[in-house]
């Protein structure tokens, strides 16, 4: 039961389920490029490994096993330029998700105080905000926060971002770390799309040194291996940074049983061992996304940012849910950008989760909306 006082929006998703319906009644069939749901099959080597642990009759350590723990921070200085990270100040969570609507309350934020999330954001850290009774406020920048600062006691950052791909640079980040770190709030950084980048650009974590000074204090990365592995039904994540937040998320955490399975600690910790089949997953949605970009270049749509990720950020240049009804009559689902905030009320965000097969399909289906 929610505790008193706590207002959760409707789930979103609700929303969209007859325009899913509509588009799923074309005569070819759906093409769902709404949800993100990875499609493709989870690489051999890790279902290997899940197996290889499913004798596990004892109870799973919350901290994560050291091996597990050495592998994340062996990824970091691998595939991050994070050299220095400690081992603990590392811990796995089931799925990115419930850390990220849970952070707040396990760090014992309270009424009153402030959780800023980006303008145009996975809906999910405003919801978090809310369970914990504090208050969420989009901003993008400080001087959005004013002189609510000093209540300020986490501050989201999401790069490359959700729903738009934007990716975040150095700079900005080492702002909003100083930033954070001058009024006593804890950063948390979403990287969970830091492997999918299309324009060869950096994608800095908040932990790498020319960010953060080479200290992670006050500072947690969260990253799961939903997408680039093909893990989402795995549940299998971590969060990463200061080790001092880590022991007291820890602590939390063991009260409350939210213990990642041994055997998904073992096959997250071979999925981080293993560049190849991430750089494999990477190929196939870099082909999906060349023919989604064509296709809705050519029906009229302008994309803006979507430099790293699994999505599109589209716009035709009116409301998101007129977009949404266009295609859904042709086939198509989308996610309509005020999923994400006010701010995205003129896009859709346009997954590339969909087998090449159905991804095929959508030139004609555009074809047909121009039409």
């Amino acid at each position: 039961m929610i505790q008193p006082g706590v207002q959760l929006p409707d789930f979103p998703w609700n929303r969209l389920a007859p325009f899913g319906d509509q588009a799923r009644a074309h005569p070819d069939g759906i093409v769902d490029l709404s949800v993100g749901t990875p499609v493709d099959p989870t690489p051999e080597l890790i279902r290997d490994a899940l197996a290889a642990a499913s004798d596990a009759p004892g109870y799973p350590q919350t901290y994560g096993t050291p091996e597990l723990r050495v592998a994340v921070a062996d990824w970091f200085a691998r595939r991050r330029g994070v050299p220095d990270l400690d081992p603990d100040g590392v811990l796995p969570t089931i799925g990115s998700k419930e850390l990220v609507a849970w952070l707040p309350t396990l760090l014992g934020l309270n009424p009153g105080d402030i959780v800023v999330h980006p303008t145009v954001a996975y809906p999910t850290y405003d919801v978090g905000a809310r369970l914990a009774r504090a208050t969420p406020l989009p901003a993008d920048g400080t001087v959005q926060v004013g002189p609510r600062a000093g209540r300020v006691r986490l501050v989201w950052l999401n790069s490359p971002g959700n729903p738009t791909g934007q990716v975040l640079g150095v700079e900005h980040l080492r702002k909003v770390v100083e930033w954070a770190r001058a009024i006593g709030a804890v950063v948390a950084s979403d990287e969970c799309y830091a492997e999918l980048g299309w324009d060869g650009s950096r994608i800095p974590s908040v932990l790498d040194p020319e960010v953060c000074g080479g200290s992670h204090e006050g500072l947690l990365a969260v990253y799961s291996l939903s997408k680039q592995s093909n893990l989402a039904g795995y549940r299998a994540a971590f969060l990463a940074g200061d080790p001092g937040l880590v022991r007291r998320l820890l602590e939390v955490r063991k009260h409350a049983g939210m213990i990642v399975p041994w055997p998904v600690q073992e096959a997250l910790r071979v999925a981080l061992g293993d560049d190849a089949h991430v750089a494999q997953q990477r190929s196939r949605y870099g082909h999906r996304r060349e023919l989604v970009v064509a296709a809705l270049l050519r029906a009229g749509f302008r994309i803006d940012h979507s430099q790293a990720g699994l999505y599109l950020w589209a716009t035709r240049h009116e409301p998101c849910w007129q977009t949404v009804a266009a295609l859904a009559k042709v086939g198509v689902l989308v996610a309509p950008g005020d999923f994400y905030g006010v701010a995205g009320a003129e896009h859709v965000r346009v997954a590339l989760t969909a087998t090449d097969e159905r991804i095929d399909r959508l030139s004609t289906r555009l074809a047909e909306l121009a039409g």
